[in-house]
């Protein structure tokens, strides 16, 4: 028998666990199309990031003529002017998108493991040390990596990594689902036996 608190606790994904579990396989799907053909799905990236950028230059445009103030005026169309030209030329060239977005992935790794690195070294002797001080070394190796293949590795890094990220992101939904359904299993199988006398 579950208390009320593990009902609270995982009421809304016992009900709707075949939802969790169909869609975290289609974004499994989705992430092993993206690791299979990462130029594609880095394409369709930049694709994406150039519209959101002019949709973003419009919209600033749109609030500069509704503003008030002459001075918020002027950085609104400063923004708009600057969104919508980015925009426009990662849609003309998504290979300049993808190189963009390639760069900002190696920035990331490299700040993500000297932060990484820092934190080992102020930890001490304290346990799991030595877990973030390789995670560190990690991210920082493999933005070596990144770097030392730039700009060719541009044509798949960006894609490769989604995809990867979609992957997982997918399988812990699955496994989240499953495990919700099999506590909804233990909590409706008391209710089917027969009530003793």
């Amino acid at each position: 028998m579950t208390t009320t608190t593990e009902t609270q606790r995982y009421g809304d994904f016992r009900t709707s666990w075949r939802t969790l579990a169909l869609t975290g396989g289609v974004i499994a799907l989705v992430g092993l199309l993206a690791i299979a053909f990462p130029l594609v799905s880095g394409l369709s990236l930049a694709y994406g990031l150039g519209a959101l950028l002019v949709v973003s230059g419009i919209v600033h445009g749109v609030h500069a003529f509704s503003a008030e103030s002459w001075a918020g005026s002027f950085w609104q169309i400063a923004l708009a002017v600057v969104g919508v030209i980015a925009g426009v030329l990662v849609l003309a060239n998504p290979a300049l998108g993808l190189v963009s977005l390639t760069l900002l992935f190696v920035a990331y790794l490299l700040v993500d493991g000297a932060t990484e690195l820092w934190m080992s070294l102020r930890m001490g002797s304290r346990s799991g040390r030595g877990w973030i001080a390789a995670s560190g070394a990690i991210s920082v190796l493999l933005a070596a990596f990144l770097w030392a293949g730039f700009p060719a590795d541009a044509t798949w890094v960006v894609g490769l990594f989604v995809g990867v990220s979609l992957l997982a992101t997918g399988l812990s939904m699955v496994f989240v689902a499953m495990a919700s359904r099999t506590i909804d299993e233990d909590v409706t199988s008391p209710a089917t036996e027969p009530r003793s006398a």
